[in-house]
């Protein structure tokens, strides 16, 4: 690999010319993990799993989002920092999503029970 010497890290390192290359048999390699787990999500949504089938297709999207975001777009490859900003923000709005999600399962039995206010009228 080549180096650029006119670019120079805050230490005095030279930059790579050139991004990280990832050798194509673990890119391949990735991609068919992808497809095998396409698979996996549709063939559990076959399965009359009730609740479960649900956090079963939200498991395997979180495991196929982290291999595009390591792989394909080099996080594994990159500062440490990156990776623990993504994770942070993953982790709040997971947290944002399940406080939405836990108040509006609170009032489902009233919103079911209960007609629209245009047909209470009639």
């Amino acid at each position: 690999m080549t180096h650029d010497t006119s670019k120079h890290a805050d230490d005095g390192r030279p930059h790579p010319s050139v991004g990280h290359m990832v050798p194509v048999r673990i890119l391949v390699t990735v991609a068919l993990a992808l497809l095998v787990l396409t698979g996996v999500t549709v063939a559990v949504s076959l399965i009359p799993l009730g609740r479960m089938n649900l956090l079963v297709a939200l498991v395997i999207a979180v495991i196929k989002g982290s291999l595009v975001v390591m792989y394909f777009m080099h996080l594994r490859y990159d500062r440490p920092i990156n990776a623990i900003i993504l994770v942070s923000s993953l982790v709040f709005l997971a947290l944002f999503i399940g406080l939405a999600m836990m108040d509006s399962m609170e009032y489902q039995d009233e919103i079911i029970d209960r007609q629209a206010p245009a047909l209470q009228r009639q």
